[in-house]
């Protein structure tokens, strides 16, 4: 993952949040930023109140912190944390239930404060919770659900199985549905040696279509969409996850710059930190189609300034299969275009996808069987 943005200060302008002037480090610190809660900080000077006026009424300015809720907020008092699913640098990820319902609960910290002033925090906390809400409202069959969030407090304190413990001011809990079926990319990693069937193929690569032409229909650029970000229910439906580098999309182009996204998958022009538009969802989305069909993974030998020269200047793109029908294929080199001009709209790619015919197959043929078809050279991937 490689994020890099040149400038600290957050501008919204129009409703639209500019990508290139956010810092973000990571998606797990950039969550805490989407998910926090506004400090309006206002200040209160104490008076007489006209009652006898004289001595000592202090007159000195207090600041003081006004709490405001927001419909994306959580009640942590109907929060139950269970055991721990996935530990990283800003966090823990746990089992949990939420009102009844099965959840992801992120634990995500801030890391040590006095990194921002108290300015830039209010700043940042603003932008992000006005994109909280936007994230609160989606609601789309292959878009994971984001329930709410919380901004800790001292006070604070969340159930768990073994009792209570507090939160302190830098941790942000981040509750989203419990979706059993794990990351796509694990799941293609099991079945890299015998394949998919074609028709699952298509289903999967439909999923992930639909819910990202539904983003971007609502004016969202996930900006890195890659098959460990997408994730199965338990009847194997993907759903979308993991908006922590997602941007409402910029009305004017030059205001979606930075590298950002996952090596393999990041589309030309964001390679080159030039401005970009939602067409990068679209590149990266042909390279999770390749992936998907070939339950391999692409560039697995080359290093990131060999993929970033590759891609930019010499055309790489991951090697199709020669069985696979051009139907797909099609669909692939059209995602993965180097002019994002020329790639399809997502909602176009979901058509595309609609009209393949799956009932005469058309899938990978597996390591272990020989029907005319050299699609495999070295071994390649996990």
């Amino acid at each position: 993952m490689r994020d890099e943005n040149n400038n600290n200060n957050n501008v919204v302008e129009d409703g639209f949040v500019r990508a290139d002037q956010i810092d973000l480090k990571t998606i797990d610190e950039q969550l805490h930023r989407h998910l926090s809660r506004v400090l309006t900080l206002e200040k209160n000077k104490k008076s007489n109140n006209g009652g006898g006026g004289g001595g000592g009424g202090g007159n000195d300015d207090e600041l003081r912190e006004i709490p405001v809720k927001h419909d994306w907020e959580i009640d942590p008092s109907n929060l139950v944390i269970k055991s721990v699913i996935a530990r990283g640098t800003f966090g823990t990820v746990h089992r949990g239930i939420y009102d009844g319902q099965d959840v992801a609960v992120k634990l995500l910290n801030w890391g040590e404060e006095g990194h921002r002033t108290q300015a830039e925090l209010a700043s940042l906390r603003a932008a992000f919770a006005q994109e909280v809400a936007v994230w609160h409202k989606l609601d789309h069959p292959n878009v994971t659900k984001f329930i709410g969030a919380t901004m800790g407090a001292t006070e604070l304190n969340i159930q768990t199985d073994n009792g209570h413990f507090g939160i302190p001011q830098n941790i942000c809990c981040v509750v989203v549905e419990y979706l059993p079926g794990g990351a796509l990319k694990n799941f293609l990693i099991k079945n890299r040696r015998r394949k998919l069937a074609f028709k699952v193929v298509i289903q999967l690569a439909l999923d992930m279509a639909r819910g990202l032409s539904y983003l971007h229909s609502k004016k969202i650029v996930h900006r890195d969409v890659k098959t460990e970000n997408m994730l199965l229910d338990k009847s194997r439906t993907v759903k979308i996850a993991d908006f922590g580098v997602a941007r409402v999309e910029a009305s004017n182009p030059n205001d979606m710059t930075g590298e950002t996204g996952t090596l393999g998958y990041m589309a030309p022009e964001v390679l080159n930190g030039n401005p970009y538009n939602r067409k990068c969802d679209v590149y990266s989305f042909g390279i999770c189609l390749w992936e998907i069909y070939c339950c391999d993974m692409p560039y697995p030998d080359l290093s990131f300034s060999e993929v970033t020269a590759a891609v930019v200047r010499q055309n790489l793109r991951p090697e199709i299969p020669r069985c696979c029908p051009s139907s797909i294929s099609n669909v692939m080199k059209r995602c993965w275009d180097a002019n994002s001009d020329k790639r399809p709209e997502m909602d176009e790619v979901v058509s595309l996808l609609e009209a393949i015919d799956t009932s005469k197959g058309g899938g990978m043929i597996p390591v272990d069987q020989s029907q005319g078809c050299f699609c495999f050279r070295k071994k390649r991937g996990p």
